[in-house]
């Protein structure tokens, strides 16, 4: 390997390393599973990104721990699988679609179902190409081989398989209940689409008369709009208040329907004014009471969250119309007497934003009670769900133990229809994986399914299940590693579970690795009300993907938020700037040198050995980290070997011998230069995939990638603790020098005396054996060393580890100039202590101050003292006194 610096820019520029990269990634086939049967699998399933946009920076942080994950185990010689495949993402999709429409001119009912479907594919391939081209500019090792879709043709059949299975088992039924509806959709949604915000309502307080004209019953409601669908009134059948009543009839008010007053335990005598209206086909705890006691269902609204038929006077009006109008007439009537502002939590629909409506619909329910059971027993088996961080898995058995059943319809055209059939003349209906053989009777269901249904298969959907003999779902299930946000645990991660178990009989991944949000610098969420967010895309154009990626896998620690700055991005592209600049001396200074010329028998200084034995600590502390998913200390010790030691020592020092005679020497160093940062460039490769390849392919190697190039292993025959701690008290003492120096305004280059003052024989002998170093790094005119040594009365003076450094005062500076401008200093800082002092004694200034502004000066004060001393003493030094 010839002229190596003429293939290494000067300049580190990351858009020309990275260009064209990743096509020779994926032309090598690098990132592909082999199905080798002597390797372990190791099996990671992207979580698949919604086709409905852009990547944020949430998506880049979740699949760069993935990619570093995959890429470290395929070094570390597994048959790693990473399955990329992206989700259908049913509401969201059909959303953005009908918004387009809408723009010209048009709507779904214009198209029609199948031609809207067509568009929707139109605009899957669309998006799918965008995000595929993220993921390259991200650098992810995926296996394109084995990409997938929730809605192809071998997820539609698992998902037929599903339905059908949990159906026959009597786990899926359908019925009528009160479901969350989105009235701007029309669809419905699951509890967890369902976002809670607190909004300043009202508790509207009315008298419902007796039938009979004995009195009233008092009631209160938020939503006096439903009160045209009132069933009942109930209270508590032991509330001495009501018992009487119990049997009666009370005429709803506007309506002039007549309605019982019903006891149930539910209601609670403590709250209002103890008795509550009962609407069953407006509220899931009335439906509840009007099973128990047989009421009528009424339901008073339309699908659009406008009011039916069965409204009377108000039939045609949007909810919150009727709300002001029903109020008015209420009050009107005398029956409405008080209006109490009520700050109260209102479910908003995920999707659209719309107030969601309680409402009583017939849809397809998984009955969660049986599967939720198993999934929890599982946590106390061997083989359990390992979540990292470890609390996360109380939020999940918290969600799974409280588990309602899952309503999984909806009324929607883009996802997978539901399997069943409805006879045309009879009503029978009829569920399979495929239609009935005499298809013209029959009518299939409208709905589709809940997204999360398709996705709550695919760590088994995507490997070829139903068929259990696929080749990939026989080797590469249960997948190793999931790793997700904290935020869909509910929503995506417990589905798995309970769907693993009952279709696999088996936990769907080992660990679940969860991470946080990226929010903006000072906390808060990224929005696009806030204009805070971020486009990965833009970052990498501007200090590419490798330093975003450090940022993104090193920022904090597994289960923590991640504060996105573009000053640290910046200063891991810092980072990779020095990784370049040391990776350019070490191959100008290679000399062509061939992978078989690399020899480490020669005799090694104590340089050599030091940085190959801090080599060997820093592999054995990356893969032990890196196995407990802690990627941030993972990068603190990668960044300080390459920056500090690597960078800042080692090469500094290897300049000795590289500039000098002896040719052993330089080979060696060469030598040593080319295995540790060949090493180096394998330990951070998972994180900066793209300019290690780049410095790899430069250096002596065999192979053909760094991507399946080994993992390092920790050589215990270059480990030498005796010359890590001979270097320790080296770097101490040039260390403490160059600090001495600072303190004193004495440049590097100016030569100085020094006496080192060691405490025992031994020190000496390593600091005798590494003069050369002292001489080199510390710049003396005259360099004294010993255990009985003479010190000058002034000097400057430091302790290290078993010796005294000792620079007489004299060598350093001009001692009168020194003392002057101590002296100038010191009038400055007494000055200031003046000043501060005198405000402070000032009753005036006291009284009134702020505690905070008083507090601030008082800090000053003690600084201002505290620096005042410090020449004090340096200038009594000087003096002798």
């Amino acid at each position: 390997m010839e002229n190596n610096e003429l293939q290494m820019p000067t300049k580190y520029n990351p858009s020309s390393i990275e260009k064209g990269r990743y096509n020779w990634w994926l032309d090598g086939k690098f990132f592909e599973a082999k199905d080798d049967e002597e390797k372990q699998p190791y099996t990671i399933v992207i979580p698949p990104p919604n086709v409905t946009g852009k990547l944020h920076l949430g998506h880049a942080w979740d699949t760069t721990l993935q990619d570093i994950l995959t890429r470290m185990k395929r070094m570390q010689g597994y048959d790693v699988l990473w399955l990329p495949g992206m989700d259908h993402a049913g509401i969201a999709t059909q959303a953005k679609v009908e918004e387009k429409l809408r723009n010209d001119g048009k709507s779904r009912y214009d198209l029609g179902r199948e031609k809207f479907v067509e568009e929707t594919w139109k605009w899957k391939e669309e998006y799918a190409s965008h995000i595929r081209e993220q993921w390259s500019k991200l650098g992810l090792g995926l296996d394109y081989s084995r990409e997938r879709f929730t809605l192809d043709e071998g997820l539609s059949k698992a998902v037929r398989e599903v339905f059908v299975s949990l159906f026959n088992k009597g786990l899926i039924y359908r019925g009528e209940y009160i479901i969350n509806w989105d009235p701007a959709t029309k669809t419905a949604l699951s509890d967890i689409e369902v976002i809670y915000k607190d909004v300043q309502g009202a508790f509207y307080h009315m008298k419902y008369p007796l039938a009979d004209g004995s009195g009233h019953i008092e009631i209160a409601t938020t939503r006096p709009e439903t009160m045209l669908g009132d069933s009942a009134v109930a209270v508590h059948p032991e509330d001495d208040r009501y018992k009487h009543l119990i049997g009666k009839m009370v005429t709803l008010p506007i309506v002039g329907r007549e309605i019982p007053i019903v006891g149930d335990d539910y209601v609670d005598m403590e709250f209002g004014s103890g008795a509550v209206k009962i609407t069953p086909a407006h509220d899931p705890n009335d439906f509840e009471i009007g099973n128990r006691h047989n009421l009528d269902r009424i339901l008073v609204m339309n699908e659009d969250g406008s009011m039916n038929d069965k409204a009377g006077k108000y039939s045609g009006m949007d909810r919150f119309e009727c709300r002001k109008q029903i109020v008015k007439d209420l009050q009107e009537q005398g029956v409405l007497f008080k209006i109490e502002e009520h700050m109260h939590s209102v479910g908003h629909s995920e999707r659209s934003g719309a107030v969601v409506e309680p409402y009583l619909s017939t849809q397809w329910f998984v009955k969660m009670q049986p599967l939720a059971d198993e999934a929890v027993a599982l946590q106390n088996k061997e083989n359990k769900v390992n979540f990292v961080p470890e609390r996360f898995e109380k939020t999940y058995l918290h969600w799974m133990e409280n588990i309602r059943d899952w309503c999984i319809s909806r009324q929607l055209w883009w996802g997978h229809r539901i399997p069943a059939w409805y006879h045309k003349e009879t009503g029978e209906v009829y569920v399979g994986n495929e239609a009935p053989s005499d298809i013209e009777n029959w009518e299939q269901d409208k709905d589709v399914l809940d997204t999360w249904f398709s996705s709550a298969l695919w760590p088994f959907s995507t490997m070829g299940w139903p068929d259990t003999g696929a080749a990939d779902f026989k080797r590469y299930y249960p997948t190793a590693c999931l790793v997700t946000g904290y935020d869909i645990i509910f929503f995506w991660v417990s589905r798995m579970i309970f769907q693993g178990l009952e279709f696999t009989g088996q936990r769907p991944f080992n660990d679940v690795l969860i991470h946080g949000l990226v929010r903006d610098a000072q906390g808060r969420k990224m929005s696009k009300s806030l204009g805070n967010g971020v486009d990965p895309m833009d970052v990498i154009d501007q200090y590419g993907a490798d330093s975003l990626r450090y940022f993104l896998s090193t920022g904090s620690s597994p289960g923590q938020d991640l504060r996105f700055s573009m000053e640290k991005v910046e200063a891991t592209w810092n980072f990779a700037n020095k990784i370049w600049n040391a990776s350019r001396f070490a191959l100008m200074n290679m000399n062509g040198m061939k992978f078989e010329e690399i020899d480490l028998t020669g005799e090694k200084s104590v340089a050599d050995k030091w940085i190959l034995t801090r080599l060997n600590e820093t592999i054995e502390t990356v893969t032990r980290l890196s196995d407990r998913y802690e990627f941030g200390e993972v990068g603190r010790i990668l960044y300080n070997f390459i920056w500090d030691d690597f960078c800042d020592w080692y090469i500094e020092m290897a300049k000795l011998p590289l500039n000098g005679e002896d040719e052993a020497a330089k080979k060696t160093t060469r030598s040593i230069l080319a295995y540790v940062l060949d090493q180096t460039m394998r330990l951070l490769h998972p994180f900066m995939p793209f300019i290690t390849e780049e410095i790899w392919q430069n250096l002596p190697h065999k192979g053909e990638s760094i991507t399946i190039a080994k993992w390092p292993q920790v050589n215990e025959s270059l480990t030498d603790v005796q010359a890590a701690n001979e270097m320790k008290l080296l770097v101490e003492i040039i260390r403490s020098v160059r600090n001495i120096r600072a303190e004193v305004n004495t440049p590097m280059s100016k030569k100085i005396k020094m006496v080192v003052k060691a405490k025992n024989a031994e020190t000496l002998q390593t600091i005798e054996k590494n003069k050369a170093y002292i001489e080199r790094f510390c710049n003396p005119e005259e360099l004294v060393v010993g255990i009985d040594v003479q010190t000058p009365d002034k000097a400057m003076s430091a302790v290290v580890t078993g010796a005294e450094i000792i620079l007489p005062l004299e060598g350093l500076i001009n001692m009168e100039e020194e003392i002057a401008r101590l002296e100038k200093e010191w009038d400055k800082l007494n000055k200031e202590v003046e000043r501060v002092q005198k405000k402070l004694s000032n009753e005036g200034f006291v009284k009134k101050a702020p505690e905070s502004v008083i507090e601030a000066e008082k800090a000053k004060e003690q600084d201002y003292l505290e620096k005042r001393a410090t020449v004090e003493g340096r200038i009594k030094e000087m003096k002798g006194e």
